[in-house]
């Protein structure tokens, strides 16, 4: 099966709350929706005297995600909170608070919508420093708040090379990191996967090597392919059918079983993107992919990262549908020709 959808809150919903993006998508026929992690930052305060014996999906206050005590990270959204505990929030969350999230992952099952989170887009894992820190603790909270959406997986990208550290020292920490965030969604037991996007930079972490091979060194991270990226910083590789079955073809294997991608046109040049287009625009169609992807046949969720959103997630599917359509036909004329040519000739 594959799936579409845009990456964000559809642009025509009237509301604009998650459960209404969702509510959408489902109207539209579409069956995903990669919510967009804008702001992450996160606040620390003591919890309110009525909190006290509370537990995180129980406050409806503040979006609080984490609870310290006594220098200890608690994640659990059932233990109860004690009087000298720090209550760790995040301003803008995805819902009004985190108990929230429970009935809106419900609902989206119940609508066939999956739901994945993109951290935000400017990430630095490789550098070591404070904004080293508060990445990963944006990937940490994006994790617990997917867990608890019952969602399907966390996208993030890595780091840039600043030059004020050395190339080589920043991919040994990047790898450091993931290694770490690794173990730690692995000891908290969260269910959805920790996917590594492809950027569309050559000064950012993040070509297809580098990617693939983060996912041999570090169990449970998955790769995610970002065709307009890969496009970008190939110099234009996805120009036929065969160059996209070539990529599917190498990510694949790493997938554990179901893929996650964007797609949306492009302009670039020099191999680093400019921006991201309809796409219809500019020299990446959809449709050889439409053709690999009825060729390969994964199991995959294609999210529109289009400035159209919606509107190219649904022009995907409409084309994924009229490939797949020509495919079946051409089968049964196909079919209906060769028991023609078997049947005996009348005298």
């Amino acid at each position: 099966m594959i799936r579409f959808g845009p990456a964000g809150i559809p642009l025509s919903c009237k509301g604009r709350t998650l459960r209404d993006g969702i509510e959408d998508v489902h109207n539209m026929s579409l069956t995903a929706l990669e919510v967009q992690m804008v702001r992450a930052g996160s606040s620390n305060r003591y919890p309110d005297d009525d909190e006290v014996g509370m537990c995180i999906r129980e406050i409806e206050e503040d979006f609080v995600v984490e609870i310290v005590r006594d220098d200890e990270i608690i994640t659990d959204p059932g233990e109860p909170i004690e009087e000298e505990d720090v209550l760790v929030y995040m301003p803008s969350g995805v819902t009004d608070c985190f108990g929230d999230l429970y009935a809106v992952g419900d609902m989206a099952k119940r609508l066939d919508v999956s739901v994945s989170l993109h951290t935000p887009y400017y990430m630095d894992l490789g550098s070591n420093d404070d904004l080293t820190e508060s990445c990963i603790g944006s990937i940490r909270h994006a994790g617990l708040i997917m867990n608890a959406l019952k969602g399907s997986i966390v996208v993030t990208s890595l780091g840039l090379y600043t030059g004020r550290v050395p190339d080589e020292e920043i991919d040994a920490n990047i790898l450091e990191n993931v290694s770490l965030l690794a173990e730690w969604w692995k000891d908290e037991g969260l269910t959805p996967r920790l996917g590594l996007e492809v950027t569309g930079n050559r000064s950012v972490f993040g070509s297809l090597d580098q990617i693939l091979g983060l996912c041999d060194e570090v169990d449970g991270v998955v790769p995610v392919v970002n065709f307009p990226h890969y496009h970008s910083r190939t110099d234009g590789a996805l120009l036929d059918s065969d160059g996209f079955a070539d990529l599917l073809d190498a990510v694949e294997p790493y997938c554990r079983g179901h893929m996650h991608a964007s797609f949306s046109g492009i302009e670039y040049a020099d191999g680093n993107e400019k921006r991201l287009t309809p796409i219809k625009k500019g020299d990446l169609r959809f449709e050889p992919l439409a053709e690999a992807l009825c060729d390969t046949r994964p199991d995959a969720t294609i999210i529109s990262s289009s400035p159209l959103l919606e509107h190219d997630a649904m022009y995907m599917r409409l084309i994924n549908e009229r490939v797949l359509s020509r495919r079946v036909a051409k089968v049964l004329k196909e079919k209906k020709k060769a028991e023609v040519s078997a049947a005996p000739a009348e005298e």
